[in-house]
């Protein structure tokens, strides 16, 4: 993320504080897909000057920019992915864990719906449960 951040140069609003500096830190390579709440307490414990409005302030402007992908899966709260590139999520939805799903997954449009639109991408959300929540439920 820093790299990326890099590349494109200055970022309009985001200025490189130490605070921000740590979310970033948080954020390069973690495949968590936390939350802002999750980041925040991960944060603040070596930031104790870090705010969770720095934290979403930040996080909106990462979004913003197209440093990061906001998440939509989790009804509860809006989750953060680092990875930018095209893929899709699969969520648990006993313990909330995320995970990527790379694979293509071709997805056609009935023609009568998208005559009017340009379609630039998609994204595709799936439900389930995760191994270690079906092994609880068995034992």
């Amino acid at each position: 993320m820093l790299n990326k951040l890099r590349q494109k140069g200055p970022v309009p609003g985001f200025k490189r504080t130490p605070q921000r500096l740590a979310i970033l830190d948080h954020l390069q390579g973690n495949t968590s897909h936390p939350s802002a709440e999750e980041i925040y307490r991960v944060v603040v414990k070596k930031n104790p000057s870090m705010s969770f409005a720095t934290v979403y302030n930040t996080l909106h402007v990462l979004v913003k920019s197209g440093a990061l992908r906001e998440l939509t899966i989790d009804p509860d709260r809006k989750r953060y992915d680092p990875n930018t590139s095209d893929h899709h999520h699969m969520m648990c939805t006993d313990c909330g864990k995320v995970v990527d799903v790379f694979a293509h997954i071709p997805v056609a449009l009935p023609e009568a719906d998208a005559k009017d639109f340009s379609v630039t991408g998609s994204h595709i959300q799936f439900y389930g449960e995760c191994i270690h929540c079906r092994k609880k439920q068995r034992g």
